[in-house]
């Protein structure tokens, strides 16, 4: 008998089967083999226990594992080293009755990773599966009860998320910043200085208008003042220091900087990064993708400097280690390449470039620091209006390149650097010639839009999410049309807008530091330092009342029936016309419609006037044929509909092949 060795994804079956040999079994499970139901809640609301059933495909797979298992003489199952792969291997147990399954998990797919993971298999971490359980529950709560009374209020389908309706509300809440933004004009002043033959290029100053400026005042309105600030044509040397700055390389890509690197750098989606991500770790080319650590395990990193030291690259004395984020689990290390000294994998062009990017920042973090010699000089002009401007100029010359010798700079820093300044060296007290005094109008700026990448970047900071959600969490909130791309900024939609303004101030799950929290109570399941009931409890109470508080503002009964009645809205197009009103969640026993009055019920709509009956009858069941006629359409149908859909076309005012 063998052993069956159980793995998530089919592409990894191929390459571990043949690091274990013929005394093994490889096969996949697809991914989930179960989850909640779709068309139902799944969760007991008493014991906040959920409730699985197969997915469409996972029958199959369960099918086909269950005959595998029968004829192996153990199992190991073998799921990705996250929350999730440790739920999945739990669901595989349950499913198929293991008595004594053995989980083993491994970061990297290379014979040395899979021959060691399975010589030490472990026990399920029910603790992880008990934080996984709970995340699927929060959001199963969140999405099924909040969405229902959101739609019926905004009319269409509307949809509520625990941690996608944050995300949204950032998006929402930069664009109103950007709109109520007002732009201040003010001045400033550059001194320009010519360039000194074989000493300098020509160099700059910038006026420090600090004496100038009221208690509370920010900028420089006086446009007078700063063209005579700008009329000084001679300038004394007050100081002049040099000092020597390191820049330690960035630190290893984790899952989030990652896709921020890949967006910036090479213009991917985060989806798309991490499908490309996916098939560079399952061909073993890179680590396990998923991961908050931003440090490298002992042993790669012995191996990356031993590599960097055979290509003659400045090698650190001392192993660098970088601080993990708040509430970082640390499961696994940073991805890199599993083997350093290849220079280019992948199948296509877009997975070698994610790959270049990964090597290129890999390697760097082993590097030397960057040395730049920064030069700072303050001059000091005539006065202007009783009191001396004082101008600054700071140059910095790279000394030393060290790690940018792999690494131009960091990638996931949308900011452009500023351009270089050859500030010569001067001595204090020295007179110097301006070249010319340059004006400049300045606007202030709104904050800028998110990005894909600022906006996972701002999630991760306010701890909403974890990195294996993250690109999830944006194509949410782009395929539900809440959010548009528009120059690889992300603009909020109209509707992005009303879903935002209908949940505020009544979802404790819309604040930012109640969702950081959320969080970090999952965090503490994981650890085994939390109670699920009792977590699961109070979240749900919460949300009750905010249902409760929502439901009672929002709902507006049918003054005919007493049921609710609910928003029926949808945009029209260029062949169908649209609607917006409000009618009865009573229909069809109750046919009451009123007009839409900004976002409430107003006037009852009044009734449809019965069409008249013509004399033509329908050829196919003798009922008689009614004109159909508007701004839209035009044409003959039967009286009979739906049961007989019958339709003719209108031939000047008579259907087309019908007699009397």
């Amino acid at each position: 008998m063998s052993n069956l060795l159980i793995v998530e994804s089919p592409g990894k079956v191929q390459k571990i089967q043949s690091y274990l040999g013929r005394a093994w079994v490889v096969m996949a499970s697809c991914g989930h083999v179960r989850d909640l139901p779709v068309k139902e809640l799944g969760v007991d609301l008493h014991s906040l226990q959920p409730c699985y059933v197969p997915t469409d495909r996972g029958k199959s797979t369960l099918a086909k594992l269950a005959t595998a298992v029968k004829a192996a003489e153990a199992v190991y199952l073998a799921t990705d080293p996250d929350r999730e792969g440790e739920a999945i291997a739990w669901h595989l147990a349950d499913a198929l009755h293991l008595q004594a399954p053995k989980r083993v998990t491994f970061a990297e797919i290379t014979e040395q990773a899979i021959l060691r993971a399975v010589k030490a298999p472990r026990q399920i971490d029910m603790a992880l599966v008990t934080a996984q359980e709970g995340r699927r529950v929060l959001d199963r709560l969140v999405g099924y009860q909040v969405s229902p009374p959101l739609s019926r209020l905004l009319g269409g389908k509307n949809s509520a998320g625990r941690v996608q309706s944050p995300a949204l509300r950032l998006v929402v809440d930069r664009e109103r910043e950007i709109r109520a933004f007002t732009v201040t004009t003010h001045f400033g002043v550059d001194l320009i200085f010519d360039a000194i033959e074989n000493v300098s290029a020509g160099w700059k100053a910038t006026w420090k208008p600090d004496a100038w400026l009221e208690p509370g005042q920010r900028y420089i309105l006086d446009k007078e003042l700063a063209t005579r600030v700008s009329g000084i044509r001679k300038v004394s040397v007050a100081s002049c220091t040099e000092q020597e700055v390191r820049k330690a390389p960035p630190p290893p890509f984790t899952t989030s900087s990652l896709q921020q690197a890949a967006s910036i750098a090479l213009k991917l989606s985060p989806k798309e990064t991490m499908a490309l991500a996916q098939k560079l770790y399952e061909a073993g080319h890179i680590t396990y993708m998923r991961t908050d650590s931003p440090n490298f395990c002992d042993e790669a990193v012995a191996a990356i400097q031993e590599f960097c030291r055979s290509q003659n690259l400045p090698v650190v004395s001392q192993t660098r280690h970088w601080k993990s984020k708040d509430g970082a689990q640390e499961a696994h290390e940073a991805i890199r390449p599993t083997h350093i000294e290849v220079a280019e994998a992948g199948e296509s062009d877009a997975e070698k470039a994610l790959y270049g990017l990964i090597r290129q920042r890999t390697l760097a973090t082993q590097l030397v620091d960057a040395i730049f010699s920064l030069r700072s000089v303050i001059l000091q002009g005539d006065d202007v209006d009783g009191r001396k401007p004082e101008f600054e100029a700071k140059g910095r010359t790279l000394v030393d390149a060290g790690w940018k010798i792999v690494l131009e700079k960091d990638q996931t820093d949308e900011a452009e650097e500023e351009p270089d300044n050859p500030v010569p060296a001067l001595q204090g007290d020295s007179q110097l010639t301006v070249g010319a005094g340059l004006v400049r109008v300045l606007k202030t700026s709104p904050p800028g839009r998110y990005s894909e990448a600022s906006l996972i970047k701002a999630l991760e900071s306010r701890g909403i999410g974890r990195p294996s959600t993250y690109a999830k969490i944006l194509e949410n909130i782009i395929t539900r049309q809440y959010v548009k791309i528009e120059k690889r900024k992300l603009l909020p939609t109209e509707c992005g807008e009303a879903v935002i303004d209908a949940l505020s101030s009544r979802f404790g799950f819309l604040d930012y530091d109640y969702t950081k929290k959320m969080e970090e109570l999952l965090d503490a399941l994981a650890a085994g330092k939390a109670s699920y009931l009792t977590a699961m409890q109070q979240f749900k109470a919460n949300l009750d009342t905010d249902l409760a508080s929502f439901s009672s503002a929002n709902t507006h009964s049918c003054p005919d029936c007493g049921k609710p009645l609910r928003h029926m809205l949808k945009e029209g197009t260029k062949s169908k016309k649209g609607y917006d009103f409000w009618g009865c969640s009573g229909y069809p026993d109750c046919k009451a419609t009123f007009i839409d009055a900004n976002g409430k019920p107003g006037s009852r709509c009044e009734p449809h006037e019965k069409p008249e009956l013509s004399q033509y009858k329908c050829p196919k069941c003798g009922k008689p044929l009614i004109h159909r006629i508007n701004s839209s359409y035009n044409f003959w149908g039967c009286s009979g509909f739906p049961k007989c859909r019958e339709s003719f076309k209108d031939n000047n005012g008579q259907p087309e092949g019908v007699s009397m």
